[in-house]
């Protein structure tokens, strides 16, 4: 990896795979509260392990005695997940991938983790959050592209009104379009291969399932 990379090992449910592993390769690693159960799974060990521990058993923290533990009390301003982001960022991360921060039981933390990652990404950081079955990625003005498998299916999530937004490498093109706020256009669109992503105005989110070949 050429930018400074820190995976952050959240709460909600993580499915390894390989595309996932090439992605984690090369990283440093923090592990926000329960999010250190996938550090087994994955076959990394957090340089640090923060959080209030509300959701950590007992049998966990035995499973990991020598990795340094910084306890944060429960009643915070801000989840497990923004303190080890912080800490990654203090720690000089230019590029972060948030390892379990989609679905689980809380809608409101990974929809949370959504608009973190794009406030983020606007301050200039690479941002990825995965499930390793789901990927999402902010999608500001300028262009961006992801490999994905032929025949996997992608969505782009307009968190306003998008403008100038162009997409190439994918079944449903697009150039230069006008996507309004709450449109559905841009739901359930099958990549080819690298898909191309160009966008005058607005934010989106794209959120990506690259194990998901019913398209093909």
């Amino acid at each position: 990896m050429s930018k400074q990379a820190f995976v952050i090992l959240m709460g909600g449910p993580l499915t390894p795979t390989d595309r996932l592993s090439a992605q984690l390769a090369g990283a440093r690693v923090i592990a926000a509260d329960g999010g250190m159960r996938h550090a087994s799974p994955l076959g990394l060990k957090p340089e640090l392990w923060v959080g209030d521990f509300d959701s950590t058993p007992q049998a966990l923290i035995a499973e990991w005695p020598d990795v340094r533990r910084e306890p944060y009390p429960a009643a915070k301003a801000e989840t497990d997940g923004e303190i080890a982001v912080a800490t990654a960022l203090e720690r000089g991360a230019k590029r972060l991938i948030l390892a379990g921060a989609l679905g689980g039981e809380r809608s409101d933390h990974a929809f949370m983790h959504l608009l973190y990652a794009a406030k983020l990404a606007e301050d200039g950081i690479e941002m990825l959050l995965t499930s390793g079955e789901e990927e999402a990625y902010p999608l500001l003005p300028g262009s961006f592209e992801i490999a994905l498998p032929k025949g996997s299916l992608f969505s782009i999530l307009g968190l306003d009104t998008l403008t100038g937004l162009s997409i190439e490498g994918a079944r449903y093109p697009l150039t230069n379009f006008h996507l309004p706020f709450g449109s559905s256009r841009t739901v359930s669109n099958v990549a080819e291969g690298t898909v191309r992503f160009t966008l005058s105005s607005g934010r989106a989110l794209i959120l990506a399932r690259p194990h998901d070949l019913s398209g093909a």
